[in-house]
This record gives structure tokens, C-alpha cells and sequence, in this order.
């Protein structure tokens, strides 16, 4: 057998947050928009989203403590989940782009539905929609960790998902059995 002969790594100082945020880049995931409603709705691009329990239904988004969202995740009983299509990259940067306007005004260069649940903006195109009522919040350093109950759920199984790793919107490989182009 043959020695395995591994690239360089680089030591990181988990003290240093640019360092660090590099490090959790490398791990892949998926691009999310989470909305509220109210009366002044607000969306944030967040890839810090995953499922957490079947029974009940649980998911959870961690929201740094500084943003917008937080106050406003903070003050409502409900929120929204869409969950973005692999060709929807405009639309996880503009809800990531922290000079967009307030309210409504922000949704103006997406379509949109308004959840019937929840009341927030669900963004059309998306892979899923998952409305949510608020169930705990937790304490995760510069973060909260907001944990919701669905209680509504679509997908639509078609489309793909977006993927986000090393600092870059993604798609995901074509799969050679069903020769798909990515």
C-alpha cells in the first residue's frame, strides 16, 4: 500500500474571525431567504438553516444579534423559509446586500407570494416554502439561534437546490446517470 501523500494543510487560529469564517465556508450548504411579515416586512439571504426534528417539526436559522432580522424575528410569532433554486443567485444577493431599502420596498425585484400562514413574503421560483411558528430562541455567542415549528410546507421536487461553499454560489455536479448539465 501506498503512503497517502496529503496537501498542505494551514493551521488556523480559531481566535481570528476571518481565519475561522474561511473554515466554515469549506462546508457546503444551502441558500435560504428567511421573510417576515408584519407591517414592515424584511427578507435575509441566511445558509445558517437546517432541519432539526421530524416530530415535531423543527427547524432552526441562527441570526447575528446585530442585523435587522434579529429585531424583527425577535418581535413576530412567525416566519418564512425559501429555501433557493440553483438559478436564483440574484435573488440571495440582493437579500444579502445590507443597502437594500426597508419594508415592502425591498421585494420589488423578486417575485413573490404572501404566506398564508405566516403573513411573510415567500419567494417565487424557490425549491421550498416553509412557514413557521416561532418556538425557542437560544443564546449562540454573537448569534440567536431562532427555533420554529412548520406548519406549512411545499416543495417542488423539479427544481435543484443552491448550494453555497467557499465563499461562492454553487450548483451541484450533474449526476451522469440522469445527464443533467449543471
Amino acid at each position: 500500500m501506498s503512503p497517502i501523500i496529503a496537501p498542505p494543510a494551514e493551521l488556523v487560529d480559531p481566535k481570528d474571525r476571518v481565519q475561522l469564517r474561511r473554515v466554515f465556508g469549506d462546508f457546503p450548504t444551502g441558500v435560504t431567504v428567511v421573510t417576515v411579515g408584519g407591517s414592515e416586512p424584511r427578507g435575509m439571504t441566511a445558509n445558517s438553516f437546517t432541519s432539526v426534528s421530524l416530530s415535531p417539526p423543527l427547524v432552526l436559522i441562527c441570526v447575528g444579534k446585530d442585523a435587522v432580522m434579529h429585531q424583527r424575528l425577535t418581535a413576530l410569532p412567525t416566519f418564512a423559509v425559501s429555501v433557493l433554486e440553483a438559478g436564483q443567485e440574484k435573488a440571495a444577493r440582493h437579500f444579502a446586500d445590507h443597502s437594500r431599502p426597508p419594508g415592502v420596498d425591498q421585494f420589488d425585484t423578486v417575485d413573490w407570494v404572501l404566506g398564508e400562514e405566516s403573513g411573510a413574503p415567500l419567494i417565487a421560483g424557490a425549491v421550498a416554502h416553509l412557514e413557521c411558528a416561532k418556538h425557542r430562541l437560544y443564546e449562540g455567542g454573537d448569534h440567536t439561534i431562532f427555533l420554529g415549528e412548520v406548519i406549512t410546507a411545499t416543495r417542488w421536487p423539479a427544481r435543484e437546490g443552491m448550494l453555497f461553499s467557499g465563499g461562492r454560489f454553487r450548483r451541484f455536479a450533474p449526476d451522469a446517470d440522469e445527464g443533467r448539465a449543471a
